[in-house]
């Protein structure tokens, strides 16, 4: 295993040297080239250019509209609300959550409905998940928590085991690490109405936005998440339910056969299964999750590391549907946008921004390059105000849109184009557990485990 680990670091090392040497051959070359060749490279750049901006902007556009007609039909048409309201099984999987747990169940137990259940499912932790768990079983009102125990499996098993003992129809499975408001199951159960919904996308915020890095995080998790997912339910075909706050028909679980193991982004592959089988998957912005993102950049690294490559893995087992848009047409538009913004959009970005600063400096050209970045940065701020205003949140995020793409959006996609190039050569990677730092919110009261 040591071994394994060391080639696939190694050979990272190598795709970094390699696009290296790359990039600084293609530089030298533009610098040593003659007057004629010069001038034929800027036509070229300049074609590049117009093409580079005409993908940015239907993506942008197309996304922003469609994330703003699916905002307006819930707030203004609303969602069909269910003639009686049905028990749910709540499913929380925990591996190694001692410090966050407390605050986990606290929420849970804090919502807004008649009836439900809570399975916690400890996968086997080395700390005192266990023993947190267990002092929040029994009854609490309107809930029964039951506490659950195997050896360690990852969290697709963890989940698998939750749902065979749930007693309900409805599943809602959520983080350890999540906390969850009020409201979330009345507002994701109501879409259980239509027979063919099989599943309810939430919206997940970042809870801890004291560091830049953090802050930078949930900018990102409300315009490059959440309004892809706005967009994907106005024609019911999310291609991710995330796994703080998704609800789910236990009937289309069980058709798919629960939640498989052999991706590092189970969310996305049981989605994705689901959309296969025929399910809509809608999304209910008013599901709300709030989440502790990481605080170091080697841990966010490692999270957007597993995240690419889990989610390439989906598609991996199901690339067939990338040939054949009939006949479901939404869910071929779903997966082929899920493929784009997971592979070709980092690659083409990074290509756009390292061609362009190197045509700046061998060209002079940085007039052009200036313009490029200012309308780049104004659609950013666009983005950010329209989302943020969506959400209700605070506009003291709308500002960081000014170096959200130029510095923490093309650093990410380095990440994903890494993580892509791992995968391609099905280099080994561990599934790294995130250190968690249990941050209580300031004056938020208790509620005793003891009832």
């Amino acid at each position: 295993m040591k071994t394994r680990i060391r080639w696939s670091v190694v050979a990272s090392l190598a795709l970094v040297v390699v696009l290296t040497a790359v990039t600084v051959g293609f530089a030298m070359l533009v610098v040593l080239v003659g007057p004629e060749l010069q001038l034929l490279l800027m036509r070229a750049v300049m074609v590049l250019l117009i093409i580079f901006l005409s993908i940015l902007f239907l993506r942008f556009f197309s996304l922003l509209w469609f994330a703003y007609l699916g905002h307006a039909e819930r707030n203004v048409l609303g969602v069909k609300p269910m003639r009686e309201v049905p028990p749910v099984s709540v499913l929380v999987p925990a591996y190694n959550e001692g410090k966050v747990l407390d605050k986990a169940l606290q929420s849970v137990l804090a919502l807004d409905y008649p009836e439900f259940e809570v399975i916690v499912v400890d996968d086997g932790s080395s700390d005192e998940t266990l023993e947190v768990a267990t002092r929040w079983e029994g009854h609490h009102g309107n809930a029964l928590v039951r506490v659950l125990t195997k050896p360690n499996g990852g969290k697709a098993s963890a989940l698998n085991v939750g749902i065979q003992a749930a007693r309900h129809p409805l599943l809602f499975c959520m983080d350890a690490d999540s906390h969850l408001e009020p409201q979330t199951l009345r507002k994701a159960v109501r879409h259980f109405a239509d027979p063919c919904v099989g599943a309810v996308a939430g919206n997940v915020k970042v809870e801890n936005r004291e560091k830049f890095i953090t802050r930078l995080q949930a900018l990102e998790y409300i315009e490059g998440l959440n309004m892809p997912r706005r967009a994907q339910g106005f024609v019911a075909a999310v291609n991710i339910v995330p796994g703080p706050v998704g609800m789910f028909r236990r009937e289309a679980i069980e058709e798919v056969g629960g939640y498989k193991r052999d991706t590092f982004a189970e969310d996305a592959d049981l989605t994705l299964s689901l959309m296969f089988a025929g399910w809509r998957v809608v999304y209910e912005d008013q599901a709300i999750a709030w989440t502790e993102a990481p605080i170091r950049w080697l841990d966010l690294i490692q999270q957007r590391y597993r995240w690419t490559r889990g989610i390439l893995q989906a598609l991996r087992k199901r690339r067939g549907v990338l040939l054949d848009p009939l006949p479901d047409f939404p869910l071929f538009v779903s997966t082929l946008q899920m493929g784009f913004e997971a592979v070709i959009w980092p690659i083409l970005n990074i290509f756009a921004h390292l061609f362009f600063a190197i045509v700046a400096l061998g060209f002079g050209a940085s007039e052009l390059i200036l313009y490029w970045v200012v309308l780049l940065t104004l659609l950013d701020l666009v983005a950010a105000l329209v989302t943020v205003a969506m959400e209700e949140e605070s506009l003291s995020l709308v500002p960081l849109a000014m170096i959200y793409r130029f510095f923490f959006v093309l650093f990410l996609d380095v990440v994903k184009t890494f993580a892509t190039l791992e995968e391609a050569l099905r280099l080994d990677m561990r599934w790294g557990k995130l250190e968690r730092v249990g941050r209580p919110e300031p004056g938020a009261p208790m509620v005793s485990p003891i009832q």
